[in-house]
């Protein structure tokens, strides 16, 4: 009987060790967050603060959570130490742990910063949420990780990538050495690598429905610093004229954060595509059919098309190309002034143009057509003007950013959220769907995601969130009979609704658009993996040099569609080349892989690598170009490729020539203004 007191009183200090020691309002100061096969997220209880390390190596440290509430930056100093709690996991990208920080304070938002972890994965997912605890929460700045320290290496090792928003413009990328700038703003996706031994980290946001967000890099006095946050708005990227949109709600969360430390920066960057796409799955229907290949008529007959010339542009590719085909199919596609061949606009006699597509078909080709549909390019002729559709002004649509409204390329952005927009999508899609036509591009899109002081929808308070609303609409009423091409667009944001995506603004034929276009491939290729395909823009071949015409079509063969873009009703050097090259076997074989080419080198600045690589099974390409005007010796390694040492020709896929690879290194010259195709054979 004496023994139950002493019995009782282990008992009970048994539960109290217990719940000191496994409560998660008892954590330690430091606590150890594992991803991967040998990741580690470090939280430091004391300051707060995050560190990431890999294979025991400090990637960064330092890194705080900011939020800014109701116009108030909220500081997580201030609150009392985080509860700490996990839970297993199990979604779309695998088997793992979610681990939770929640700060609580009576007087303040509560502020929860999630870990989402995966055992096969070398990355791991961040992000953060604000809880109003009845209250609204209302704001336009959420950073998962502020100001965290870069560790891996020495900043003067580094270059940082200015990623743009969109591709409008003819904006570029840009690679800065980190060590001579004291900041780079990149929208959505910040990269910091070293270039030689292309270790790199990668943070970007895999959500874009709701929020633009951004990664800073910094030079403070040498040490290099990042920064992630959603609520980004710069006139000069996102095209912004006013702050970003304020999300309200009872609860608010950021864009779920992607965060790895990767040997070789392009595969982080490909993984981060990937998981972009499996994040945030595509709304658009799924392309079950080959790489596209065609024609637009932007490329030289622009604003002259006609039934005339369009048909015999038709019958050339029917007659005198008909192997350029990537499973049977070539798309004809009538960029814009195609109601050239409509009586009376918009509103009128559509018949010619069913004839057009009617004839594509009867060719064995496939029609395409073109819209802008969020844009307004009559505007200087006044409010009232009836849009398509409905009995709305166009007035009523416009997208309004304080006392004036959003112009940008000429055009004036119409609401995406406004029932009279949303008309004449019908409208308009439903009059190309009657005419047969098999593919669309559409163009400016960026206009439909501008920020606004007002949307018609009420509910939306973000340019996101229009965007969302405008082109699910569009997809939908496409209602998936056609193939959709997404010209300037968003970068990321598009990928939920395009099957392709123009990877740079347009281009024509001269060396200088193939080199502006290819800085995109050099800095942006990874984006073949967030769409089905990226494209170069059309070719045209017209009146420059063979060498141009060679780099020109080199440069859409390694983005990975082919879209073409000369005069094809009228004879010239051009029809000659494409008769020889449009059909060669090898090209179509690269074409149907459909994935862009990697870069080699990442430290171009504005510019781009002279040399992309790509393996197609088991075999191994690559394009080196020579944009200069004076000829060029190349030597490259092997090594640097990717490929084993061994014993290898290279197979001019142009010529059919075979060069010897001695000593394990490339070595050739190349003309100025060219370009030169390689399957490497061992």
């Amino acid at each position: 009987m004496r023994q139950y007191p002493f019995l009782l009183k282990s008992l009970f200090l048994s539960v109290l060790l217990t719940a000191f020691f496994c409560n998660p309002a008892f954590a330690q100061n430091d606590i150890k967050m594992t991803f991967g096969k040998n990741g580690t997220i470090t939280y430091d209880a004391k300051q707060k603060t995050i560190a990431v390390s890999q294979s025991g190596k400090t990637i960064f440290s330092g890194a705080k959570a900011s939020v800014v509430v109701n116009g108030k930056t909220i500081s997580i100093s201030s609150y009392p130490k985080a509860v700490f709690a996990k839970e297993t996991l199990n979604d779309d990208l695998g088997k793992g742990l979610k681990y939770t920080l929640t700060y609580k304070d009576k007087s303040k938002a509560t502020v929860v910063q999630s870990f989402y972890t995966y055992n096969d994965q070398d990355y791991f997912i961040t992000q953060l949420e604000i809880l109003g605890n009845g209250q609204q929460i209302a704001t336009n700045y959420i950073a998962p990780l502020d100001l965290g320290k870069i560790a891996f290496d020495k900043i003067e090792n580094l270059q940082t990538v200015f990623v743009p928003y969109d591709n409008d413009a003819f904006i570029s990328y840009n690679s800065k050495k980190l060590d001579t700038i004291s900041y780079n703003t990149s929208a959505e996706v910040g990269i910091i690598f070293n270039n030689t031994s292309r270790n790199g980290f990668i943070v970007g946001s895999l959500e874009h429905t709701i929020w633009k967000s951004a990664v800073k890099t910094i030079n403070q006095n040498k040490q290099p610093l990042f920064s992630a946050w959603a609520g980004y708005s710069e006139k000069e990227n996102t095209r912004d004229s006013i702050a970003h949109g304020i999300v309200k709600a009872d609860k608010v969360a950021s864009p779920k954060f992607f965060v790895g430390y990767y040997s070789d920066w392009r595969n982080g960057m490909e993984q981060y595509a990937k998981t972009n796409r499996i994040v945030e799955k595509p709304f658009v229907f799924a392309w079950d059919k080959p790489t596209p290949v065609g024609w637009n008529s932007w490329g030289v007959l622009m604003e002259k098309i006609n039934f005339e010339n369009t048909t015999k542009v038709a019958d050339f590719f029917a007659n005198s190309v008909p192997e350029f085909r990537v499973g049977n199919t070539a798309y004809i596609d009538l960029d814009s002034f195609w109601d050239n061949m409509v009586k009376g606009g918009f509103t009128g006699d559509f018949s010619k143009l069913k004839e057009f597509a009617d004839y594509c078909k009867k060719k064995g080709l496939e029609p395409g057509a073109y819209w802008a549909p969020f844009t307004d390019w009559g505007w200087k002729d006044g409010p009232n003007r009836k849009a398509e559709g409905s009995d709305y002004t166009f007035g009523e649509l416009w997208t309004k950013t304080g006392n004036t409204y959003f112009d940008f390329d000429g055009a004036r952005a119409i609401d995406p959220t406004h029932p009279g927009t949303l008309k004449r999508v019908d409208y308009v899609i439903n009059k190309l769907k009657e005419c047969g036509f098999k593919m669309i591009k559409i163009d400016f899109l960026g206009h439909a995601a501008a920020e606004s002081t007002s949307f018609y929808d009420k509910n939306v308070t973000t340019g996101m969130r229009a965007y969302k609303v405008g082109m699910e609409h569009l997809v939908n009423a496409l209602d998936g009979q056609m193939l959709i091409y997404a010209a300037i667009s968003p970068n990321m944001a598009t990928s939920r609704y395009a099957h392709i995506r123009r990877i740079a603004c347009d281009a024509w034929k001269t060396i200088e658009q193939t080199q502006y276009t290819l800085n995109s491939v050099n800095y942006g290729w990874w984006q073949t993996y967030s769409y089905d395909y990226i494209d170069a823009d059309h070719v045209v071949f017209a009146d420059v040099t063979e060498g141009e015409n060679r780099a020109r079509l080199i440069s859409s063969v390694i983005t990975g569609t082919l879209i073409t873009g000369d005069d094809y009703s009228k004879d010239g050097i051009w029809s000659k080349r494409a008769k020889e090259w449009l059909q060669n076997k090898e090209i179509l074989k690269i074409v149907e892989n459909g994935v862009a080419f990697r870069p080699v080198e990442g430290n171009t600045g504005k510019l781009t690598t002279e040399v992309f690589e790509q393996k197609i099974g088991n075999d191994w390409y690559i394009s080196i170009l020579n944009y200069g005007n004076t000829s060029k010796t190349y030597a490259l390694p092997l090594e640097r490729l990717g490929i084993k040492n061994g014993n290898y020709k290279l197979h001019d896929v142009f010529t059919a020539e075979n060069i010897e690879v001695k000593n394990n290194t490339i070595n050739l010259s190349l003309g100025a203004k060219d370009a030169r195709l390689f399957k490497i054979v061992k």
